[in-house]
């Protein structure tokens, strides 16, 4: 989330002339059960039949059946959340109950939820596609695209694995460019054995997990190429997550001096975070989840590796990240709310912790966000960018989730829960 859009979402969630939601809408008294039903975590089949109150679900489910994911594709084909242990499971993926059961649409955003849900950057700067030409860069200026953000999507398909959508947008950007392009997005689940090789993990039988990708491509359909001088796109792909207390962020990163690599990481979004908020310590930083400050960090191409993740130890639920990053490339989107120097010098990965706005404000969520993002896209007429990122989701005993964390995030499950004072 952006540091100025956070500050007064508050406010923007009541603002007056509120579409109406297209969505289907029960009575009144139906839609305010549903939510307050809904109101603390709950089980898979408990969010599932809250969202087929309002919306077309697609499950997609592994060839065991227990792992199983939501994709709503009336809602942009998002992920809203998936099981790692059949209907009666966790439910991974955070839901804004309230905001769904309303039957409306707010001016600025519609933060419904979603743990991989589609969007497109640059968020500010003179190329967003959040302002419009000549405006102030600010939240009254401010406008999520409809098209990912309250428009259906296509389901061009589905099987019992996978589910293919598209999308057909045309965005403008703060410069007055026209960009006509068109989404072709799969989300797919990966079976136990693939998604393992895929990390290069191994799990023992008392660790259950879900996996899934979303292919996520973006073809220029318009008469221009896309070029840096009238600016670029990119696919950006945001996850949220329910928080807790004993929930921590994890992201390995390039070790190497600032005079080659850059800074090790953006942490000045909301004003730089506490130190008991972010720990850095050789290769690896330590981010609080917990939901109750807001803060986000970036990384940069030159530091960002392939994966980031998280450990809930309340949960005792292990979540990994992990995207197509291409080797050598440093051209990335800038979505700092300013005029900038450098467009093209933005984060790979973004992580987001929620909270107050303000002192006694109510934090949006609360939630935590593990974001990745592709490369500018440099496109002539035709051609197309691909991003790919996945989400694994591990529960079981901690002694199995150590190894898994070792391998993937380079630290091991007590080392993360210490990690943070």
């Amino acid at each position: 989330m952006n540091l100025k859009v956070v500050a007064v979402l508050s406010i923007s969630l009541m603002v007056a002339g509120c579409a109406m939601n297209p969505w289907r809408k029960p009575s009144t008294e139906a839609g305010k059960a549903a939510a307050e039903a809904g109101s603390e975590q709950g089980g898979f089949s408990d969010d599932i039949a809250f969202l087929r109150t309002y919306t077309d679900v697609v499950i997609l489910k592994d060839r065991s059946g227990r792992g199983q994911v939501a994709v709503l594709p009336k809602m942009q084909g998002r992920v809203m959340t998936s099981t790692a242990t059949g209907p009666d499971g966790f439910s991974f993926g955070w839901i804004n109950r309230e905001l769904v059961a309303s039957g409306q649409f707010v001016k600025h955003i519609n933060v419904f939820g979603g743990e991989d849900r589609f969007w497109l950057g640059p968020e500010g700067g003179q190329f967003s596609i959040f302002f419009e030409k000549g405006v102030p860069f600010d939240l009254d200026h401010w406008f999520t695209p409809a098209s990912i953000d309250t428009e259906s999507w296509t389901l061009a398909s589905k099987s019992a694995h996978s589910a293919r959508l598209q999308k057909t947008i045309q965005v403008k950007n703060y410069s007055g460019e026209v960009f006509d392009l068109r989404v072709d997005r799969e989300v797919r689940v990966l079976d136990r054995n693939a998604a393992l090789k895929q990390l290069g993990a191994a799990a023992g039988l008392g660790v259950n997990l879900v996996a899934f990708e979303s292919n996520n491509k973006v073809v220029n359909t318009g008469p221009k190429p896309w070029t840096k001088e009238t600016g670029l796109l990119s696919i950006w792909i945001l996850g949220m997550f329910n928080p807790s207390p004993e929930t921590t962020i994890v992201i390995p990163f390039k070790t190497g001096p600032e005079s080659e690599l850059g800074p090790v990481v953006n942490d000045a979004y909301f004003g730089k975070v506490p130190e008991d908020r972010l720990v850095i310590k050789d290769g690896v930083m330590f981010f609080s989840g917990d939901g109750q400050y807001r803060s986000k960090i970036g990384l940069s191409p030159q530091r960002a590796k392939k994966l980031a993740g998280s450990y809930d130890a309340a949960n005792r639920v292990l979540t990994v990240v992990q995207y197509d990053k291409p080797e050598g490339v440093v051209d990335y989107v800038n979505s700092m709310w300013e005029l900038q120097e450098q467009p093209f010098r933005g984060d790979v990965i973004n992580s987001y912790n929620d909270g107050p706005a303000s002192p006694g404000a109510k934090p949006m969520g609360p939630f935590y966000e593990l974001e990745t993002s592709s490369p500018a896209a440099a496109l002539a007429p035709g051609q197309s960018i691909l991003h790919t990122h996945r989400t694994f989701h591990f529960i079981g005993d901690e002694s199995q989730l150590d190894a898994i964390a070792r391998t993937t995030l380079g630290v091991g499950i007590a080392e993360i829960k210490s990690a943070l004072p």
